[in-house]
């Protein structure tokens, strides 16, 4: 009689699971279904049930594939996961282990976007009671923005054609990528804790939703409804829209739109004043001929002594009334010329040319960018130094941080 050859129910299941691990199609397999029971647990990963009009199964994501999932999974979603089956020894159950997910016949960052745009609706972010009035006479407007980009050379041609006694002020950033989202939030609790700006640009140029995505990340969002100066938001083109939009104080579909909407037009309040001084002008005629007039009637009612002495009295307090009205206008208007010219010139002063004319220069790497640090200098690497009168190009050797012994790349 053979023996009988007899299991524990903890090698079994090792086995069973052992065997669905390694099968060729359960390694690594795109489930569909709908999602019920989903939880997202304290430790951070996410256990959900998959099911279709005949079947359910359960699933797990961990925590490491969980947190670079862009969009929140909830109930009554219809999405596809990628997965392998592997069984649960401790209750003998199969599930699905989830590695990647995404809506079913939509975009994970779309979901993504509505999810947020309503969570942040919901808590009042958007609320126009919120939004605070932007600075019609600016002195000092920073823009978070990439310093090499289009972006910038529009708001600062815009802003020195409508009032050249403005000050731009350039915080970069990088606007697309893992960091930038990060590097936005720092700059605007840096302009913030700075306090002498009137109004913050936040600005790029146009692309895809995935390259304007940092301006859909929460982080930004909030950061921007903390700040106490006015935030003006101008991401892409006109039809493109980002949460940064809908909490900023102010959208602008372009950023040449939003360097209109947030530096005054010069001229145009100078053309208010000689307005002005033509209406005060026009006045001061009619009281002077309200004057003459009241002198013809007084002229017919009493004695000549006395007409020619009231006469000489209202002469006078005429001609002072309008040396006083004509001397706060011409004061006024040489007032503003002054102010402006100076500032023209503070203006051409600071500009990026006059700081290369005095002897200085800028580096850039190979991708034409900036360079703001040794620490981005790297050996070996060729980099271009701009001056004014052209460039020149060089091999980085090595680099002395903070004024120490000179050290290799």
């Amino acid at each position: 009689m053979l023996e009988r050859k007899i299991y524990s129910v903890s090698r079994i299941n090792r086995y069973i699971k052992g065997v669905l691990e390694n099968d060729v199609i359960l390694s690594g397999v795109w489930v569909k279904g709908e999602v019920s029971n989903c939880k997202y647990h304290s430790s951070g990963h996410i256990y959900f049930t998959l099911k279709d009009s005949d079947s359910a199964v359960n699933c797990i994501m961990f925590k490491g594939d969980a947190i670079n999932l862009p969009f929140i999974i909830e109930n009554g979603m219809s999405i596809i996961i990628y997965c392998y089956v592997s069984l649960y020894e401790k209750t003998g159950q199969y599930q699905l282990y989830a590695q990647m997910a995404e809506p079913a016949g939509v975009g994970a960052l779309t979901v993504a976007y509505e999810q947020l745009k309503e969570r942040l609706s919901k808590e009042g972010l958007f609320d126009d009671d919120f939004k605070r009035p932007i600075c019609k006479y600016p002195k000092k407007i920073a823009v978070i923005t990439s310093p090499t980009g289009a972006a910038i050379r529009d708001v600062i041609n815009i802003s020195s054609r409508r009032n050249p006694a403005v000050e731009i002020v350039v915080v970069p950033v990088l606007v697309q990528g893992e960091r930038a989202a990060e590097t936005i939030v720092s700059a605007i609790k840096d302009v913030n804790k700075w306090n002498e700006a009137d109004t913050i640009i936040l600005c790029r140029g146009g692309g895809s939703i995935e390259d304007l995505w940092c301006f859909n990340e929460e982080s930004v969002a909030r950061a921007i409804f903390a700040s106490n100066i006015p935030v003006i938001s101008a991401v892409g083109h006109e039809t493109d829209f980002t949460i940064s939009d809908f909490v900023s104080d102010l959208r602008a579909p372009t950023p040449s739109a939003a360097a209109e909407l947030a530096v005054n037009n010069i001229y145009d309040d100078i053309a208010y004043l000689e307005n002005i001084k033509q209406r005060v002008e026009f006045a001061a005629e009619k009281y002077i001929e309200n004057k003459y007039s009241f002198i013809d009637w007084a002229a017919k009612s009493i004695s000549f002594r006395e007409i020619d002495q009231r006469l000489s009295h209202e002469e006078m307090r005429l001609d002072n009334t309008l040396d006083k009205i004509n001397q706060f206008v011409q004061n006024k208007l040489e007032k503003n010329e002054s102010y402006i010219y100076s500032l023209m010139e503070k203006m051409e002063i600071l500009s990026p040319m006059s700081v290369l004319k005095r002897g200085y220069s800028v580096l850039y790497d190979s991708d034409n960018k900036a360079v703001m640090s040794v620490s981005d200098i790297k050996k070996d690497s060729v980099y271009s130094l701009k001056m004014k009168d052209g460039k020149a190009y060089m091999t980085a050797q090595g680099v002395i941080y903070n004024g120490q012994e000179e050290n290799d790349i």
